[in-house]
């Protein structure tokens, strides 16, 4: 990461912290772009992706069900979890071929991964710094993003030690095709999304040109700049502080907007 997170003021969290506290926060939307870079970096995930899914055409409601799972998973009862996941797996079944699945657990490890690496970059950098005991215990409740699915629970890496070893062996031996570049540069011109999406895609773009480690954005052909060290290093120091002005019910609005929808469709047995 270009910046140091450990820049940012200390603010909202008492110990111990968890997940739902991180996932409610609106500042995860600015990991976004990160994470789906870094799911589409692994292969399988990657080659999955560009043929089989929509969300170049249909970014708005990518975006709002990759969301549903994320806030159902994290802030939602053990009856909406199944349900989340009973729909996940349907949207699944056609994503396969003969060299990976939608159901592979090691890519759904993956997957889960790169959504804790980004809840915990954007704790650390939003927030303060967590003590290893707290990012241990976070680590250990992020196993959810793959065992609501088909990742077996022993398979998730038992603390972040543990995670850290994993995530640097799996980036280490990842290599991006030239179909999942042009994929990604696609995705991340938003041409096809709305108004509103494309306005902000300056800042999403920034921000996950940002958060990238430097070996996949030199992979994806994605610059980065002395002058966007400097302007990183800024955003670290302001934008913290800003978020922090901002009221409680309007920093978790888009979560609780989101599993409202949810539970409406959920209520009449509609797909997520």
């Amino acid at each position: 990461m270009p910046a140091d997170p450990s820049t940012a003021p200390r603010c909202r969290f008492a110990a111990p912290i968890h997940l739902a506290d991180i996932t409610r926060e609106a500042y995860i939307y600015l990991g976004a772009g990160a994470t789906v870079v870094l799911q589409l970096a692994h292969p399988g995930v990657g080659q999955g992706v560009v043929e089989h899914s929509e969300t170049l055409r249909r970014q708005v409601d990518r975006l709002r069900t990759t969301m549903t799972y994320i806030y159902a998973v994290t802030l939602g009862t053990p009856a909406e979890r199944e349900y989340v996941a009973r729909h996940v797996n349907q949207a699944h079944a056609p994503v396969g071929s003969d060299a990976y699945s939608a159901f592979d657990p090691d890519l759904q490890r993956w997957v889960a991964a790169t959504l804790f690496k980004g809840a915990l970059t954007l704790c650390e950098l939003f927030d303060r710094p967590l003590a290893r005991t707290d990012a241990d215990a976070l680590c250990r409740e992020a196993a959810v993003y793959g065992t609501t699915l088909q990742m077996p629970a022993e398979s998730w890496p038992a603390d972040l030690a543990a995670f850290d070893a994993y995530w640097t062996r799996q980036l280490a031996g990842f290599t991006v095709n030239d179909e999942v570049r042009r994929y990604v540069h696609a995705l991340l011109g938003a041409k096809g999304a709305p108004w509103w999406i494309r306005a902000l895609m300056p800042l999403q773009r920034f921000v996950t040109r940002a958060l990238l480690p430097a070996e996949l954005r030199r992979a994806f052909g994605l610059p980065w700049t002395a002058r966007d060290a400097r302007r990183w290093a800024w955003f670290v120091r302001y934008a913290p502080r800003l978020y922090r002005c901002v009221p409680g019910v309007l920093r978790h609005l888009p979560a609780a907007w989101v599993m409202h929808g949810f539970r409406r469709r959920m209520a009449r047995e509609a797909p997520i």
